[in-house]
């Protein structure tokens, strides 16, 4: 029987419209089962506790245990891998970050992935700066004391990083090369090891994030010299910029969600909008406020525009400074 032309169209373009009806009641029915959130690096560090603070946000929201995985290693690459190989169906996610945008230079022909092009931008949650911080025990109390005291002792001067290519290490390596300094870099596996070996006295200097360090700096374990954005930091008012002392010096820490490529759109906008009320929570706003972390709220778009600069701005530093992927 032949079909009136009308009713073939009434019938195509309901069978068209299935996939994307399907999709929608999927993605409204998400998440059904709990959702891992895999961390790239040791517990204790600034990605850690974004993730278990934006995670615990998920769960109360969305009715699923967001279950926080950390896997470090591999100058952060092994995490990310485990994200970019997992099923696009939004129950894997990542938490990405500066270090992200650092491989993709360092570790350019290393990787069996493209960070950018592998991985699907979900939300930015928080940009954090660095601070400068040193053990007790060194005697420099301000940006210009340090500078002369690594001067007069160069390559006797340990700088801890969170790993080679982590944004505390090319951090450190702005710093040295605007500064005209010689420090040792020694790579950790992740910010928390290195901020306890700082604390230890195992180690001197570390550019370190405020949301990881700043309950050392109150309780006096470490001395602050300066924060690495272009203005201070409201929570410590007092401790100048390094661009006061190295002008056009500048440098931030920050970290988002990511999702495997091929993650439904629906899934992604669902995530990136309950990641985006959380940030204007107030509890939360002022948690990380504490924590001398600033809000990321933006669409997917927004986020990968940042990872996309950022694997710039880095990449020239990363090459300028010859940083390898074995130091």
């Amino acid at each position: 029987m032949k079909l009136p032309r009308r009713n073939f169209l009434y019938l195509a373009a309901g069978a068209a419209a299935l996939p994307s009806v399907s999709r929608l009641a999927w993605a409204q029915a998400y998440p059904s089962r709990p959702v891992r959130l895999i961390v790239p690096v040791a517990p204790a560090g600034a990605s850690d506790i974004t993730a278990r603070l934006i995670g615990q946000w998920l769960s109360e929201r969305l009715g699923q245990p967001f279950i926080i995985e950390n896997r470090p290693g591999g100058g952060n690459s092994i995490g990310t891998e485990a994200v970019v190989r997992a099923p696009a169906d939004g129950y894997t996610l990542l938490l990405c970050g500066i270090f992200n945008a650092t491989n993709a230079t360092i570790y350019d022909k290393l990787l069996n992935y493209n960070f950018i092009r592998d991985i699907a931008p979900v939300a930015g949650v928080i940009r954090d700066a660095w601070v400068l911080v040193v053990n007790p025990s060194v005697p420099a109390k301000s940006i210009p004391e340090f500078i002369a005291y690594a001067k007069a002792n160069p390559g006797r001067i340990n700088m801890a990083s969170a790993g080679t290519g982590a944004g505390s290490h090319v951090a450190g390596e702005l710093f040295k090369m605007m500064a005209g300094v010689d420090l040792v870099h020694v790579p950790y596996r992740g910010g928390g090891p290195a901020l306890t070996d700082l604390i230890a006295g195992q180690v001197q200097v570390m550019f370190a994030t405020t949301i990881s360090s700043i309950e050392y700096i109150k309780a006096g374990k470490l001395r602050v010299l300066a924060v690495t954005t272009a203005t201070r930091w409201d929570e410590l008012p007092d401790i100048p910029t390094v661009d006061e002392f190295v002008p056009g010096y500048e440098a931030s820490y920050w970290a988002g969600i990511g999702a495997p490529k091929n993650t439904p759109t629906e899934v992604v906008d669902k995530l990136n909008k309950e990641i985006n009320a959380g940030l204007a929570d107030p509890k939360i706003k002022a948690r990380l406020a504490e924590l001398g972390s600033t809000t990321l709220a933006g669409s997917p778009a927004d986020f990968a525009k940042l990872i996309a600069e950022e694997t710039e701005k880095w990449g020239k530093v990363i090459r300028a400074a010859n940083i390898k992927p074995q130091e």
